[in-house]
């Protein structure tokens, strides 16, 4: 990925909801730094397994690659399953990293929830990040990603399952 850089130090932190105690101490350490790569997971509201329902993960997983969601960001990888998901996003210069998840939840939620026949929320307003460093390799990270649905059962071969994608396949 030309032009994304891993930071050397400290940018990264849990999110959590506000009514938890210490999360305002928690986010001290996240940064949004443009041009860098960032290690996101987020859950299903209450960990329900939405993506279970194969078209419900297929209109998910239509939003993670949409440039009109992702602005000038990249989805560099990612793996959809059940009851989560992991972004590894490359930041551009226009949109903070908040700004990018927010996007991707919403606009994900709203396909989700239409297939579904439901409306709420559908992911926990809570994510972690991890701003990669510069020590760490963006494939490797890639590969650990995609390799979730093999580390969780759900098939025996990465081809196997329907819902990741990564830009060095």
């Amino acid at each position: 990925m030309i032009g994304i850089k891993c930071v050397s130090g400290r940018g990264h932190g849990p999110l959590l909801q506000k009514n938890r105690p210490g999360h305002q101490a928690l986010r001290k350490g996240r940064v949004s730094l443009p041009h860098h790569a960032y290690l996101i997971t987020t859950t299903t509201l209450n960990r329900q397994r939405f993506f279970d329902e194969f078209n419900a993960g297929c209109a998910a997983a239509r939003c993670f690659e949409n440039d009109s969601v992702l602005g000038d960001s990249q989805m560099l990888a990612w793996v959809l399953m059940p009851d989560h998901a992991h972004w590894l996003i490359g930041l551009g210069n226009q949109d903070s990293l908040g700004i990018v998840v927010n996007r991707l939840k919403s606009s994900s939620s709203r396909l989700t929830n239409r297939i579904l026949e439901r409306r709420g929320t559908l992911w926990e307003p809570a994510y972690h990040d991890h701003a990669l460093r510069a020590e760490e390799d963006l494939p490797a990270v890639a590969r650990y990603i995609v390799a979730n649905s093999l580390r969780a059962g759900l098939v025996k071969r990465i081809g196997d399952y329907p819902f990741w994608n990564a830009i060095w396949v």
